[in-house]
């Protein structure tokens, strides 16, 4: 199949627009405000990038660009899931640490009581 004029302009101004929103969520992954804000920046910046190889992949008539695309994918996955069990370590740890205080600042309020 041979692409047509239109067909290419519609690519290359889906790949534009999808650089624009790895600008943006490059953004968001630097302002936050919170962590999980930007593992989701993250995330989007993956899924976007896999987007855009798949895309350059029809464009360019390569089919290694849909297998790199597909392991981009298996690592992108990987590292959400290390980045979100970070995070969840991170708050139970806190956690943690918060119970073991207020139960100290219980023992205190208690010793000063008698």
């Amino acid at each position: 199949m041979e692409n047509s004029g239109w067909l290419n302009t519609f690519f290359m101004a889906s790949c534009i627009a999808l650089g624009v929103a790895v600008v943006l969520c490059m953004l968001r992954a630097a302002k936050g405000p919170r962590f999980t804000d930007r593992i989701v920046a993250v995330n989007m910046i993956g899924t976007i990038t896999i987007v855009i190889m798949s895309i350059l992949s029809v464009y360019f008539r390569q089919d290694f660009l849909v297998d790199i695309a597909i392991v981009y994918a298996l690592l992108s996955f990987i590292a959400v899931v290390v980045l979100t069990r970070l995070v969840i370590v991170r708050r139970r740890a806190h956690e943690k640490r918060e119970r073991e205080e207020a139960a100290l600042r219980e023992k205190e309020a208690e010793r000063h009581d008698f």
